[in-house]
């Protein structure tokens, strides 16, 4: 069985179930096999029920301490018994399973694992499994594969069909040299793909992921290097001299520029008038203000005769950037346009047309900037946003709108210098490291659930005081599988706990762009006193009124996340506060909030992050996002990305010689970058 040979190959997967694994993005034998777990279930051994900590996945031996009851919670029904051993009770708790009515027996003892969580100050179990005595003991000390699904697929069948492709699938020979694999202390290609989904041990999953993430980084470096390498100094075809005008934009501005604003502004003065095409990374902190830097080098481009375009993640992000861009402006004589997906048709026709004309000077969009019916009559200068949510491929593919346009890319993601000059190897790197003048430290704390009604009460002061409020919860319904807080719930426990005239809204990513806009802009006016959202904020939201953020199951976050999520705040003249409410209040997980608790610096927070975790701590979620990586996660594993960066520097020359050899590395290089094959 080829790599590239489709997953109805594989036995037991027909139509249907290929329509399902085609929805999670897998429709190749190859695509199933780099399908890897989201995590491991780990299974212990039967404890105590006085050993129940929040957080903790058990297994107990209980019997019903009374009969079980069925009760309704919205679309849900819930099964609830309470269980004893000889030395205490738990309760558990079943999610639409009413046929556990019937099951459980008085006097019988049953065998449960399920995870343990607080509710209301009470430990429960949440969906329990019942497990036979024979259950129990082969599944002692193994680790399950625990894969993202879709409706209608289930765990048991995606890890049927990727060990019926380890199995039976051809792979290429190793393309990572032997003295690399060596040096490094690298498993084989094979041994690691059947090792990450179906590890014997811990031990054996930690071998087989730092064999897959080294080559995650390698490939990754071997693009950056490839691109770097021929993109240095190309002369460029727009050569900007005419700068007079930025100085008098900044000399209007209602604040004055910080000196690491300054500095990051005068590198890319210089690179628009070297005559060689500008490839900068502006890097800064939440808040440290770099729009106002593209602001500044989209005016210098206009003011030249050439059109700019600036490119961000979000449809809410957009309409903010536009909304700004026309307010700094404004009398300047400079036209900007907006282009987004949920324009209808024929607002996206007027704007297609205008920059196709010439007619706009500066155009601010999301993805659909980079659709085929958009013509740039004269485009000299792209600046993309929050550079981590797209990747190499999107960037070249907005720049490829131009004749060889000046790249300008930002991001807020604090990662350390010596990682960054790896992971943007292509560019070079400005940082603005001081907050603007007039900014207050954001004012901290790392509590568990029962701080909760004292949060609630603050909030409400603010609200009383004219502020706003940003309240993050990870899931936009109540699941029967997690107990995380999640929006549509929260926000109608919100209501019957704070005063009738608060004003409340939800918003979350499943919501059209539309809704989503609209409920922005009136939270941005201030009609809407606190947003209780998921993680759909993270960027792109300004509203300097705001000065409390609570982030509800912190611990369910990587710390970048957490400090993103936080400079959603602080962005006015009031002092802003952060609460980070931890649903699981272990001794690890409250060291590792606590570095937020402890600074408000991205770099700190990112450095301290290194610091606290292991090589091997990786059983759950990913910390970070940042960029296209399966399992590579830049912090976690920084000292396999220096590695990683260091050994690709030895074949950058031979990156064409190796993409033809193996089809399979080909297609991996070509997923960051189509430049080496253009």
């Amino acid at each position: 069985m080829k790599f590239g040979d489709s997953i109805r190959e594989i036995k037991g997967i027909g139509e249907k179930s290929e329509k399902l694994f085609n929805k999670l993005g897998i429709s190749t034998v190859e695509e199933l096999l780099c399908f890897y777990p989201r995590e491991y279930d780990i299974f212990g051994r039967i404890e105590p029920v006085l050993n129940a900590k929040e957080g903790s996945t058990i297994i107990v031996e209980v019997s019903p301490a009374e009969r079980p009851k069925a009760i309704r919670r919205g679309g849900l029904k819930i099964v609830q018994c309470r269980m004893k051993d000889a030395g205490g009770t738990i309760t558990a708790v079943w999610f639409n399973m009413t046929f556990m009515m019937k099951l459980l027996h008085m006097g019988t003892h049953y065998i449960l694992r399920g995870r343990v969580i607080n509710r209301n100050g009470i430990l429960q179990m949440q969906q329990p499994k019942v497990l036979s005595q024979q259950e129990y003991i082969s599944s002692i000390d193994s680790l399950r594969p625990v894969y993202s699904l879709t409706a209608g697929l289930t765990n048991n069948a995606v890890s049927k069909a990727v060990k019926a492709a380890v199995h039976e699938a051809d792979f290429e020979s190793d393309f990572l040299p032997l003295d690399i694999r060596k040096e490094y202390n690298l498993i084989g290609l094979k041994k690691a793909v059947k090792a990450i989904h179906f590890p014997k041990d811990k031990e054996e999953c930690m071998e087989a992921r730092k064999r897959l993430v080294f080559d995650e980084f390698f490939l990754f470096a071997l693009a950056i290097n490839y691109m770097k390498k021929n993109k240095n100094k190309k002369t460029s075809n727009f050569i900007m001299k005419e700068h007079k005008a930025a100085e008098k934009l900044i000399e209007g501005l209602p604040y004055k520029l910080t000196e690491g604003q300054l500095n990051a502004w005068h590198d890319i003065e210089s690179d628009l008038a070297s005559g060689s095409i500008m490839n900068r990374l502006i890097q800064g902190d939440v808040g440290s203000g770099k729009t106002i830097i593209a602001v500044l080098a989209l005016y210098v481009c206009a003011v030249n005769g050439h059109q700019g375009a600036i490119m961000v993640p979000t449809e809410v992000l957009a309409v903010q950037h536009y909304n700004s861009f026309n307010d700094i402006l404004n009398g300047f004589g400079i036209k900007t346009g907006l282009l987004i997906g949920s324009m209808t048709a024929a607002e996206k026709r007027k704007v297609y047309s205008r920059i196709e004309s010439g007619e706009l000077d500066i155009v601010i969009g999301t993805h659909a900037l980079i659709q085929e019916k958009v013509i740039f009559a004269d485009l000299a200068l792209v600046v993309t946003d929050e550079q981590h949510r797209f990747g190499v491929r999107q960037r070249e593919a907005v720049s490829a709108k131009g004749n060889e346009p000046h790249m300008l890319v930002m991001s807020a993601t604090p990662i350390p210098r010596t990682l960054a000059i790896i992971l943007y190897g292509d560019l070079d790197i400005s940082i603005i490291d001081v907050l603007p003048t007039g900014r207050l430290p954001i004012k901290n704390c790392v509590v568990g659930t029962n701080y909760r009604s004292q949060a609630y009460k603050f909030m409400e002061k603010e609200v009383k005081a004219g502020h706003q409020v940003y309240v993050i919860c990870p899931m936009v319904e109540e699941s029967e599988n997690m107990e995380a807080e999640n929006v549509m719930d929260y926000s109608g426990q919100l209501r019957e706990k704070l005063s009738p005239d608060i004003h409340i809204e939800c918003l979350h990513g499943k919501m059209r762009p539309s809704d989503k806009n609209d409920i922005m802009e009136r939270f941005a006016k201030h009609e809407t006193d606190i947003l209780v959202s998921t993680t759909v904020i993270e960027v792109g939201i300004n509203v300097p009124n705001a000065t409390v953020m609570m982030i509800e199951n912190a611990e369910r976050f990587g710390l970048a996340q957490l400090h993103q999520l936080r400079g959603r705040v602080g962005r006015g003249g009031e002092q802003s506060y952060c609460i980070f409410m931890a649903g699981n209040s272990s001794k690890d997980i409250m060291e590792r909030l606590n570095i937020l608790g402890e600074s408000n610096d991205g770099f700190y927070v990112a450095e301290q992050d290194l610091k606290l975790r292991g090589p091997g701590d990786f059983f759950g979620i990913r910390q970070s996002g940042e960029l296209d990586f399966k399992l590579a996660d830049i912090y976690q594993d920084a000292d396999i990305l220096k590695a990683a960066g260091d050994a690709a520097k030895r074949f950058t020359d031979d990156v064409l010689i190796l993409c033809k050899k193996y089809d399979s590395l080909r297609k991996h290089i070509s997923s960051y970058t189509d430049e080496i094959f253009l």
